[in-house]
């Protein structure tokens, strides 16, 4: 058999496959037995939550520091006009797209804070993702 036909017939049945499989899981039926729904990482993320708050808040506070402070954005428009005097263009260039990335990050970071404290607060209305709702996760 050619190269190609084996490559055609490789296709063919990783397309029927795939169509099987997405016509399994379009219909909207069971999952598969021994599987919950609510298994979506609700407990690890309820468990997280303190950890990932006190990170967005670290990097944040990082971002918004002083001209002397290692991460911050002042710092580094510091740096980016250094190079500009300098002459380094290359230096210059390279430093201003981190700022750009830098500053972008910020709303970023804020807008997972506000996303993160509506999760804490669905964690503590449902019983730390158990589904229980009485916050004791207990699952009575």
């Amino acid at each position: 058999m050619s190269t190609f036909r084996k490559t055609a017939l490789a296709v063919a049945v990783m397309g029927s496959l795939l169509v099987g499989a997405g016509t399994a899981q379009a219909d909207g039926g069971t999952p598969a037995p021994g599987r919950n729904s609510a298994q979506d990482g609700a407990q690890a993320l309820c468990k997280r939550v303190p950890k990932i708050e006190k990170r967005i808040e670290r990097s944040l506070g990082r971002l918004d520091g002083a001209a002397d402070a290692r991460g911050s954005v002042a710092r580094l428009e510091k740096r980016v006009a250094a190079a500009e005097a300098a002459g380094h263009t290359e230096v210059h260039t390279f430093l201003k797209n981190r700022l750009a990335a830098r500053k972008a990050l910020k709303p970023t970071l804020e807008q997972r804070q506000k996303d993160l404290a509506e999760v804490k607060k669905w964690c503590e209305a449902d019983g730390n993702g158990n589904g229980d709702g009485d916050g004791d996760g207990d699952g009575n």
